[in-house]
């Protein structure tokens, strides 16, 4: 029998589009004379190429998996300053404007929070502090150091090793339905954010919390009950 949801002692948050708006890359797809939704299908097709890597053993660093798949997606003729024109917005992505508000709720908690992401944890932490909010972060990990994607367990179990926390006792927030179900699967508390995707699809476990807004999320998941006192 699974034991009851309790309230997270850490809440682990995805990055990117979770916190950080990748819409900011939409210009940079424009100065290459491309469409600039064209950065949803270049991420789409980053995630999966880095997911497939992982499986068949060892991925490689989010920035080259990234520039192969910009090549493939907006011109095999690009040259390196073209590519680095693009993946250099990942340092100035904005952040989305329910970031803020849920991380001061859960310091107010007294909840630790930590980014969690499969790119490098600079580049997203430049981000964060431009958009004036690394420091409501208490650190910034990347799973690159496991030469892995999410969402395998082993990549949430270390996040939680790293931080010395319980699965059981780790939340994970993210709008992605995919890494919300792969905290699951792997013992974690999940918090889908549905600000993305609008809903949570059938195939994927149930999140524990659920909710428009990261703010909300995060109120559900301090909602729920505390450790039972010995």
């Amino acid at each position: 029998m699974t034991a009851p949801a309790r309230r997270p002692q850490v809440v682990l948050f995805d990055l990117f589009e979770t916190c950080l708006q990748l819409e900011g890359l939409r210009p940079r797809f424009a100065a290459l004379g491309r469409p600039e939704d064209e950065v949803w299908l270049f991420f789409a097709r980053l995630l999966h190429q880095g997911m497939a890597m992982t499986l068949a053993g060892e991925a490689p660093p989010f920035a080259t998996v990234a520039a192969d798949m910009l090549r493939r997606t907006s011109g095999r003729d690009l040259t390196d300053d073209q590519v680095a024109s693009v993946l250099d917005g990942f340092r100035e992505l904005p952040v989305h404007p329910d970031v803020a508000p849920a991380l001061r709720r859960l310091a107010e908690a007294g909840v630790p929070a930590y980014g969690f992401t499969h790119g490098s944890a600079e580049v997203a932490g430049a981000a964060l502090e431009a958009g004036g909010v690394r420091d409501l972060f208490t650190d910034v990990m990347s799973c690159a150091e496991l030469k892995q994607f999410k969402p395998p367990p082993a990549v949430y179990h270390w996040a939680c090793d790293r931080i010395a926390t319980a699965p059981a006792r780790t939340a994970l927030v993210a709008v992605h339905s995919w890494d919300v179900h792969g905290a699951i699967s792997a013992g974690l508390l999940g918090g889908f954010c549905e600000r993305l995707e609008g809903r949570i699809p059938d195939s994927v476990a149930r999140p524990h919390v659920a909710g428009p807004t990261l703010e909300d999320v995060i109120e559900g998941l301090l909602a729920l009950p505390e450790e039972p006192t010995p």
